[in-house]
């Protein structure tokens, strides 16, 4: 196995600070001896994503309109929150009730990724829940227009396969989700 070195951060600087969004500038040196002197880097909060299955073996997906790409998409219910004020499990519950109005009777932690380690600092924390029911309204922030879909288990790989469901989280969680199920015979049949 290569020994491989991390970069070292010569000097760091914010260059843009704003709530929704932060940007550093790195100054590093690469282990050969070559530094770089902009190395952009997106300080990003982390995000809890939920992939939760009802009691009739139905996931619970989100359609929304995302800016970035300017599209309406199919996803995984899911919000960002900073580590150092919630917790993962307890920032999960609360954005999964909050953008769907359900509750799951348990959250399950299955996996800790980075979104983009390139040039992103967060981490999107997976977790599965069950039992996901209807508790309530949703309580959407002003920039949120969301319409919750329920998918048969059964028919999820099927949206994958055709570009339904792209954003790569989602597809990420849904891989891990349904090994879950399998594992843990939450679902019937599965």
């Amino acid at each position: 196995m290569k020994d491989l070195k991390k970069w070292r951060i010569l000097r760091s600087q914010v260059v843009f600070n704003n709530p929704w969004c932060q940007i550093r500038r790195d100054q590093v040196e690469l282990p050969a001896g070559n530094v770089i002197d902009d190395f952009f880097v997106n300080v990003r909060p982390d995000i809890a994503l939920v992939f939760a299955v009802t009691k009739t073996g139905e996931i619970v997906f989100v359609r929304q309109y995302r800016h970035g790409v300017e599209e309406i998409l199919l996803e995984l219910p899911a919000g960002a929150f900073n580590p150092e004020v919630e917790t993962p499990a307890s920032a999960a519950a609360r954005e999964f009730t909050e953008e769907t109005g359900y509750v799951c009777q348990n959250l399950i932690k299955i996996a800790t990724l980075y979104d983009n380690p390139v040039k992103d600092t967060n981490k999107i924390h997976l977790f599965v829940g069950d039992n996901a029911e209807r508790a309530g309204e949703q309580v959407l922030d002003v920039t949120e227009d969301i319409e919750v879909v329920l998918v048969p288990v059964g028919e999820v790989m099927e949206r994958i396969s055709a570009g339904e469901i792209c954003v790569s989280g989602s597809v990420a969680a849904v891989f891990m989700g349904l090994n879950f199920l399998r594992e843990c015979r939450w679902v019937e049949g599965f």
